[in-house]
């Protein structure tokens, strides 16, 4: 019956647009039909253990990967660098297409602490709903049983970055057994090491960038919807780098009894160095920092106007009683770049706390970056602040010699980063992609000039020199990088319609 409603079409709409309302409409009556197949053969690519340093789990999740593609078809191989993760890699060429889509994916995960987790990160859990309101544990469907877009799937990486694969294996299978061709050449990039800095990404470009040069746009199929749940695109995300600062007293442990009141205290040293880096209302006061930052354009300014106001929600959500900036959105802030403390340590708290004045007090320090910022120069910046607060930055702990010369020393050990990148919004490709993530989301899409998190999406703008989409698909809520991640099971079903939408798009 499908197959002659196709035919009966055909005859009255043009290719193009036909290809286009298959795809979606295929999807969403795919996906009904064979729901709990779908959850099934995402809780089996959940189970395999994803972590970037663990070759032999890596390699197994890459190998499952490349086999699952070829069974849809899909010609597809492993490229390799020796002692690395490998790039899952393949290909659909379509005869009379004009445009080639690049399609990035991340296939590794976060490490864990498995006793944090209610299950195992790697046994993939059914829930009735959200653990935080109340879900229970339930079986994974049987063939034919409804599925509630409301359950939820916990295991690591089933909201970063496992879930695109999950919602892209169903579509491609869709595809083939119904004999839906996608309206653009597909290159399928799935790299296995994201989650642990891409060191070696730039070496997989560079070796195998004639395998490359045809794509026109770079779709990255990662992160999550927005904070209100509707779908976003976004032209780009945030750089990053960082540092570890250390500062030192005396040169051992020193009793808090004895020498309190003499003694420098390490502590309170790093806290009000710390301190005068950045105002309470969140004003980063390192001379410079925000000199670099290259303005957005009028459609990315008018992108942000419309924007739905959630800020007070997510407030609420987050029991913040205020936020950085003064009032400002937090998507006009992610626009600026950020100085954060990501951890302290000086001695100990709670009943391992002792009378003691600790000889090093430590800080690490994570700056995001906007489109301008140079991670080097951003460095250099927070160092310069640095030395004018009185303090002689060494790279290694100081000998004693240093130590009885200079009364303030610092060590600071620099981070490896990258810059941020962004697609113009006014872009013709673009406007496509939005018109056909717009089907596939209804009237609800934000659109947004950047993310907050961090890609290395300036290796596919500035180096290879090509445009990039993001397109999330998971929850917001969904515990990145945390314990008991999760995929809300409606995110994965908009997935696949997306997915189905983008690739048939005129």
């Amino acid at each position: 019956m499908r197959a002659h409603l196709l035919l009966l079409l055909a005859a009255f709409v043009p290719p193009a647009v036909l290809a286009q309302q298959d795809g979606l409409a295929l999807m969403r009556e795919y996906r009904a039909a064979h729901g709990p197949r779908i959850l099934a053969d995402f809780a089996e690519l959940l189970s395999l253990p994803n972590v970037a340093s663990d070759s032999v789990g890596i390699r197994r999740t890459a190998r499952y990967i490349r086999d699952a593609l070829r069974a849809r078809g899909i010609e597809t191989e492993l490229l390799e660098i020796p002692g690395v993760p490998p790039v899952v890699y393949g290909e659909w060429r379509v005869p009379g297409a004009t445009r080639t889509l690049g399609l990035y994916v991340h296939y590794d995960g976060q490490p864990v602490d498995t006793s944090r987790w209610r299950h195992g990160p790697w046994t993939p859990t059914l829930y009735t709903r959200a653990m935080e309101h109340g879900g229970t544990p339930r079986p994974l469907p049987a063939a034919g049983e409804a599925v509630d877009p409301e359950w939820r799937i916990y295991a690591r990486s089933a909201g970063d970055d496992k879930a695109p694969i999950g919602a892209l294996l169903p579509v491609l299978a869709a595809f083939r057994e119904h004999g839906v061709m996608p309206t653009s050449n597909l290159i399928f990039f799935f790299e296995g090491e994201e989650e642990a800095g891409s060191a070696n990404l730039h070496r997989y470009l560079d070796k195998f960038r004639d395998r490359l040069d045809d794509i026109d746009v770079w779709l990255f199929l990662d992160g999550p919807v927005h904070q209100s749940g509707r779908p976003l695109i976004t032209l780009g995300v945030r750089g990053v780098t960082g540092m570890e600062i250390t500062v030192y007293g005396a040169t051992r442990p020193l009793h808090s009894g004895h020498y309190g009141n003499w003694a420098p205290v390490p502590g309170q040293m790093l806290a009000h160095l710390l301190a005068s880096m950045k105002a309470e209302d969140g004003t980063v006061l390192v001379e410079g920092f925000y000199d670099s930052v290259e303005p957005i354009g009028p459609a990315e300014r008018d992108a942000l106007a419309r924007m739905p106001r959630y800020d007070e929600q997510l407030k609420r959500e987050l029991g913040l009683a205020w936020t950085e900036g003064g009032g400002e959105a937090l998507a006009e802030r992610l626009l600026l770049p950020s100085l954060t403390v990501r951890g302290l340590a000086s001695g100990n708290v709670g009943p391992l706390a002792r009378n003691v004045i600790p000889a090093t007090a430590t800080a690490t320090l994570g700056i995001r970056l906007v489109k301008g910022n140079d991670p080097e120069v951003m460095l250099d910046l927070v160092e310069a602040h640095i030395r004018r607060q009185g303090y002689h930055i060494v790279r290694e702990d100081p000998d004693h010699e240093t130590r009885l010369r200079y009364p303030r020393i610092v060590k600071v050990v620099r981070g490896r980063g990258y810059p941020a990148a962004r697609t113009e919004m006014d872009l013709a490709i673009v406007r496509q992609i939005v018109a056909a993530a717009e089907r596939a989301a209804g009237d609800a899409l934000v659109l947004v000039p950047a993310l907050g998190g961090s890609l290395p999406l300036y290796l596919f703008t500035d180096v290879l020199g090509k445009p990039a989409v993001i397109v999330p698909v998971a929850n917001h809520d969904n515990n990145q990088h945390a314990p008991n991640e999760n995929l809300r099971i409606a995110n994965l079903w908009y997935a696949i319609d997306l997915y189905g939408a983008l690739l048939t798009m005129p």
